[in-house]
């Protein structure tokens, strides 16, 4: 089957159920920032508020369509009440879910998030899915030749399955891939993973996750760009907190401040999703890097001022209006 999908996510999908304290203590001792609960008491809480259909992958396929471009998931779920509810949320996103595999006795990925002063600790649980790309009828993968293919989180019986996608990709080279990688895929290792991070012309992680992937202590961002950029990664992207973002093209260095929040972040879960998907979109929309650079803090800045790592996510009006009453130095700036 052919179609004319601009931009095709691949990863899990799940419930998040975020559960917001009151009663915790953030402690720091040897280098780990804890939250703390008084042991076999009862623990009060403020509220509960239960996400269908996020997870990183997911999030990236609404953050597209949101922004202009037709988008669609290949993702998992099981044959239960949240899988029903997961399927529900992205179709009301007007996403294309027919790559979404609905897995017989299986249950739906299921996640609950401790936030506590917008902050978020994350219990999580991968379901062992029979991971594959969805094929047509003559045996082929059957997602078509999209324009871009955004690929992020799995669980961790999911290597096989890269090699599968790999082969894909080669066979397709006018397909574009951003990389955001997750949990798992960053325990894979670089070396497992070597043809995913050579094909990748967008990658995306932050910081720390670049140290662990580079097996490195190094802590200039640079160093770490050009680390990343010597796996084979066109255009690695690294973001730093309160640093801003930084990315490397091969010739220039790029550093991009954040943009201001309007008030306190409520909750920090999916920034990390929402600025990778918008520099994607803005990319695949045939803006420049510094372009994408201004979309992606915009993005992530409406994201953290809501729970969840969906409803803060803008339609291209929306993000263009931030734009337009950014502060003068909300720029990007060779380094």
């Amino acid at each position: 089957m052919e179609n004319n999908y601009d931009f095709i996510a691949i990863g899990d999908t799940v419930t998040d159920a975020f559960i917001e304290l009151e009663d915790a203590e953030v402690e720091r001792d040897d280098g780990l920032t804890k939250i703390c609960m008084r042991f076999g008491d009862k623990i009060p809480y403020k509220d509960v508020h239960v996400v269908a259909g996020v997870g990183n992958s997911a999030n990236a396929a609404v953050s597209a369509a949101r922004l202009g471009l037709k988008s669609a998931l290949v993702a998992n779920v099981g044959d239960d009440y949240f899988g029903e509810e997961c399927l529900n949320a992205l179709k009301k996103e007007g996403l294309g879910t027919e790559f979404i595999k609905i897995n017989e006795g299986k249950k739906t990925n299921y996640h609950y998030v401790l936030l506590f002063k917008s902050e978020r600790t994350i219990l999580i649980k991968h379901e062992e899915y029979d991971y594959k790309l969805p094929a047509s009828p003559a045996g082929g993968p059957d997602i078509g030749k999209p324009k871009w293919i955004y690929l992020s989180s799995f669980g961790a019986n999911s290597l096989p399955f890269h090699s599968v996608l790999e082969r894909y990709l080669n066979e397709n080279p006018e397909i574009k891939l951003a990389f955001q990688p997750g949990t798992y895929q960053i325990k894979f290792g670089k070396d497992a993973l070597a043809g995913i991070y050579e094909r990748s012309d967008l990658f995306f992680c932050n910081k720390e996750e670049s140290q662990k992937i580079l097996e490195t202590k190094e802590n200039d961002i640079k160093e770490l760009l050009k680390g990343v950029f010597a796996l084979g990664v066109k255009i690695p992207v690294i973001t730093d907190g309160r640093n801003g973002a930084f990315v490397y093209d091969g010739k220039e260095f790029w550093q991009m401040p954040m943009y201001p929040d309007p008030k306190p972040p409520v909750d920090r879960t999916g920034a990390g999703d929402s600025f990778s998907s918008a520099f994607t979109a803005a990319i695949a929309l045939g803006k420049s890097i510094p372009e994408a650079l201004r979309w992606g803090p915009i993005n992530s800045m409406s994201v953290v001022q809501q729970i969840g790592a969906r409803a803060g996510l803008l339609t291209r009006e929306q993000l263009e209006e931030n734009l337009a009453k950014a502060p003068e130095d909300y720029q990007p700036k060779l380094i």
